[in-house]
């Protein structure tokens, strides 16, 4: 029972035995400070005046179009998938395989193939196709004017995204009503993602690419390597925060409605958006099982050659 109980306090879970009641001290204090603000005269009139959400142009459209909820699914497929693979090039030291792309026709280039481990051949692939899909995404946000719900147009969401934190924070959450228009905090996160994480991903990941690292060594001066790095890893972090904090208030704040938001186009309580919402995390689940190297291996085979 002793060596049980050394073996354990030496692991690296015991580490959680002090995280976790550290944690729920820090979130505990918050709430009680949040509260105290709420009650203050002079924060109470400031939330009043900005309620937490700005006022949208009559032109914004209302609701979301279907391939909206395809284009949420498409990019949490493959986002779940960049951040795996994303880790395992961070953490792996030796590779199931490795794989040289065919130099032969349109692929074919002056540059000798350069030789990459199977993961991060997973993960520059998953990346082609979630760019692919982003374009598509930007494409149809500007044609739609989807835009307008995503992108702050008024200096008053700064202090709307601080009362939306301050009610969040007190767990007197603001009333929200995401059909029609997200509250300030949601608006600046959006923003922040798909305008400015995402292209910085897509930069610092190109910077740091096998083959074209090299290709780039003029810009070492303005945009060294080491600082594509710094930047890529945090980036990686705020998809992570980002991820867990959305999926907890959608089913936080009304999981059906928020689903068929997401997934059905509709604003009800029915159930289809959460159907089509447990498909998805199914397909996801699949996927993330079946990266195996053996089948990444044949997938790969199709347009290199695969060595161990």
């Amino acid at each position: 029972m002793t060596s049980v109980l050394t073996g354990f306090t030496k692991s690296r879970w015991f580490k959680l035995v002090w995280i976790v009641p550290a944690i729920l001290l820090g979130l505990f204090l918050v709430v009680l400070a949040a509260r105290m603000i709420r009650e203050l005269p002079a924060v109470a009139s400031f939330m009043t005046e900005y309620p937490g959400e700005s006022e949208l142009p009559e032109s914004a459209p209302v609701g979301f179009p279907a391939w909206l909820g395809w284009q949420h699914f498409l990019n949490a497929f493959f986002i779940l998938l960049i951040i795996r693979t994303g880790w395992q090039i961070r953490t792996t030291k030796r590779t199931a395989a490795y794989w040289t792309r065919n130099n032969t026709g349109l692929l074919r280039t002056k540059n000798p193939p350069v030789r990459i481990a199977l993961h991060v051949w997973f993960h520059l692939s998953l990346d082609t196709l979630w760019v692919l899909n982003g374009v598509i995404f930007y494409v149809l946000i500007f044609a739609t004017g989807q835009w307008m719900r995503i992108v702050p147009l008024s200096w008053d969401v700064f202090p709307n995204a601080v009362s939306v934190a301050i009610q969040y924070a007190s767990l007197n959450w603001p009333t929200e009503n995401g059909w029609v228009n997200y509250n300030a905090l949601q608006l600046l996160a959006y923003f922040i993602t798909v305008f400015i994480a995402a292209p910085l991903a897509l930069i610092t990941g190109i910077r740091m690419a096998p083959g074209l690292a090299g290709r780039f060594a003029r810009l070492d001066r303005v945009f060294p390597l080491p600082l594509a790095r710094a930047v890529h890893f945090p980036v990686m972090l705020w998809f992570v925060g980002f991820i867990i904090v959305h999926v907890t208030l959608v089913l936080a704040t009304g999981a059906l409605r928020n689903l068929n938001h997401m997934y059905a186009a509709r604003d009800d309580l029915s159930w289809w958006g959460f159907g089509i919402f447990a498909i998805s995390l199914v397909v996801m689940a699949v996927a993330w099982i079946a990266a195996r190297p053996s089948i990444l291996s044949s997938l790969a085979g199709l347009t290199g050659s695969v060595r161990r």
